[in-house]
């Protein structure tokens, strides 16, 4: 219920269901948003990777058909270099393998940051009941 607080000239409306949010309780949320941003990055980051991974497993397959004397060009940077046959293999099981410990690493980061606002969500629901929402749009 709003009620109506008259200071000089100015009319202030004040809901009776506000809550004193300390310096403490602001940098929780703060916290918690920083996070949030950061999820949605490591999840962009995870999708690309893995689209990543895609590729190279899909190029491993298909290079199983050239014969051992073609070369085969090999991105790297942005340069194409041409290996033989096992060499350019070995190439993309490094790059798959690489490409594997990355997915792990943001994975890992992602499940540390999650826990963190788990956390934190609890905290805060428990500090402002209905008054604060930190559910994701998803």
């Amino acid at each position: 219920m709003a009620a109506k607080v008259a200071s000089g000239n100015t009319k202030v409306f004040q809901n009776h269901d506000d809550v004193h949010i300390s310096f403490d309780d602001q940098q929780k949320i703060n916290k918690f948003a920083k996070h949030n941003a950061r999820m949605d990055e490591l999840k962009v980051e995870l999708e690309t990777k893995k689209n990543q991974l895609k590729n190279v497993e899909e190029a491993l397959e298909e290079i199983e058909l050239f014969d051992e004397d073609e070369d085969i060009p090999f991105l790297f940077g942005e340069v194409f270099l041409s290996h033989k046959l096992s060499r350019t293999q070995e190439l993309l099981k490094e790059v798959k393998e690489k490409t594997r410990r990355e997915i792990s690493n943001i994975e890992t980061q992602a499940n540390e940051i999650k826990s963190e606002m788990n956390e934190l969500k609890a905290q805060l629901y428990q500090r402002f009941g209905s008054n604060i929402s930190l559910e994701s749009d998803d």
